[in-house]
């Protein structure tokens, strides 16, 4: 019986039949992986970000150095994108993958989580200026040794002599502003915010070094969103020029606190005391990377959010006579001279504009990070290697985030702000470790200006400087001024 099988199986498998039908289930098998294959292809595609990366090697960098030449700013890149393809895309700039995102599952992924599969990067030409030893490139574990270092200097009782000196330029500054025509808001704030940022960090006041020092920080910020390219001539090759100028007056500094020959009450004194102390100290690097670090975003951004202030407070003069019937009130009830880091908490009118300009003027308009492996946001693929950039700016403006959002309204602050949705400074544990200090010097501003005069925009063109790594408006913000005149209170 079994050999009967044997041989009726063997004649089977011989059979033409069964040949037939062995071809017709391999050929099923293999136009089914096919398929399963093409369809796994094609969903990699659809799970891509949409975009163009422009031409091979150059990508879409001369549009981006376009737009940064441009009255309309950098930004116009990212806008003209952001309205083609949505809160999702991709582009090439100066031979990297760029993914521009624009939604709070993002932020919270990139920026409140410090997801381990993305770390901090800048583009080349900002990471060759500020040295890649600064808070803003530096790694994960590195930037959290740098910053505990950094940060006590911006608790509000070690900051609060900065804010009082600030205080001291500003009235002195303001009281020059009656004999002038026209005032340029822009030009005054960058030199009080870079005499204050230089006193609290170095403790330099003379005239002559401040300016040396604050033309070389001037080149460095100019350079960070050239070509970088290191032929005499360029703005990158200026710019590296002026930062070896800069570190190397910086090292003459540390040489002698040292070696005891100088001693200030500074941030700069405070670090090398760390050392002196058996603490475990930063490298000469890592200090004179992150001072030049902290004098450009405490100049810069402090100075140019102040402008953009002063123009949003002319188009809105409900908003500034209200806030002058508050502040007049509150310097006749209140000794507020000088005035020091207790701003952030007797002000909160002032706060909101200030929260308000900063939502608007968006100075940091995005946040980068890179991709160490490949991984997903929101249901798009990213490839390890490519730098994600948060949309500061898109979120700001973004009607579902913030109702009726071109329109300056400091009173959308009244109630709290959806999370991840106010990202002047950042967030997460990367967030501005000056915020304080910058919402502390547009206070201390703001109050003297408005208790002291009214003033009237006479350039109202927004137009953006050309080549700027903020957006700094080009007409410096032009003003004409007229002392406010406060009547005498009946007892």
């Amino acid at each position: 019986m079994a050999s009967h099988l044997s041989l009726a199986l063997s004649h089977l498998l011989r059979s033409p039949f069964f040949l037939l039908l062995s071809l017709s289930l391999l050929t099923y098998l293999v136009v089914r992986a096919l398929r399963v294959t093409g369809n796994s292809r094609r969903a990699i595609v659809a799970a891509s970000p949409p975009g163009t990366t422009g031409l091979p090697l150059i990508g879409e960098t001369p549009a981006f150095l376009a737009a940064n030449h441009s009255g309309r700013g950098v930004y116009d890149f990212v806008r003209a994108r952001h309205l083609r393809y949505g809160e999702c895309f991709k582009t090439n700039i100066l031979g990297r993958t760029h993914v521009f995102v624009s939604s709070i599952v993002a932020v919270r992924t990139l920026l409140g989580h410090e997801s381990p599969d993305f770390s901090k990067r800048y583009i080349r030409s900002i990471t060759e200026l500020v040295g890649d030893q600064s808070l803003l490139c530096a790694s994960h574990e590195q930037h959290k040794f740098i910053r505990r270092h950094i940060s006590c200097l911006f608790k509000l009782d070690s900051m609060d002599s900065t804010v009082r000196k600030f205080d001291e330029l500003v009235i002195h500054t303001l009281r020059g502003w009656e004999q002038k025509d026209t005032v340029l808001v822009l030009s005054d704030a960058m030199k009080i915010t870079f005499n204050a940022i230089c006193k609290m960090l170095i403790s330099t006041e003379d005239e002559h070094e401040l300016e040396i020092l604050r033309n070389d920080v001037s080149e460095v910020s100019e350079a960070m969103l050239a070509l970088p390219l290191k032929f005499p001539g360029t703005r990158f090759y200026r710019g590296l020029k002026a930062r070896r100028r800069i570190m190397n007056t910086l090292r003459k500094m540390i040489d002698l606190r040292k070696r005891g020959s100088e001693c200030h009450e500074d941030f700069l004194q405070g670090l090398v005391r760390d050392e002196s102390h058996g603490n475990e100290p930063l490298t000469d690097d890592q200090i004179l990377d992150n001072i030049l670090t902290l004098i450009i975003a405490g100049q810069v951004t402090t100075a140019s959010s102040i402008a953009w202030m002063v123009k949003y407070l002319d188009e809105n003069q409900e908003v500034q006579e209200k806030l002058r019937a508050l502040h007049l009130e509150l310097a006749f009830t209140n000794s507020l001279s000088p005035l020091g880091s207790e701003v952030l908490n007797v002000m909160p009118y002032a706060l909101k504009i200030v929260k308000e300009t900063l939502r608007m003027a968006t100075i940091v308009s995005w946040f980068p990070r890179v991709a160490l492996k490949d991984s997903e946001i929101g249901g798009l693929r990213i490839q390890k290697g490519w730098i994600v950039n948060v949309n500061a700016r898109s979120i700001h403006y973004d009607p579902v985030v913030y109702d009726d959002p071109v329109k300056f309204n400091p009173s959308r602050f009244d109630d709290d702000s959806k999370p991840y949705s106010f990202l002047a400074f950042g967030t997460g544990g990367r967030i501005c470790v000056g915020m304080n200090l910058a919402k502390a010097m547009m206070l201390v501003f703001l109050h003297r200006l408005v208790t002291t005069y009214r003033w009237r925009v006479t350039d109202s063109d927004s137009s953006l400087q050309k080549g700027a790594m903020f957006p700094m408006l080009r007409s410096g913000c032009p003003i004409t001024v007229s002392r406010v005149v406060v009547e005498a209170k009946l007892p």
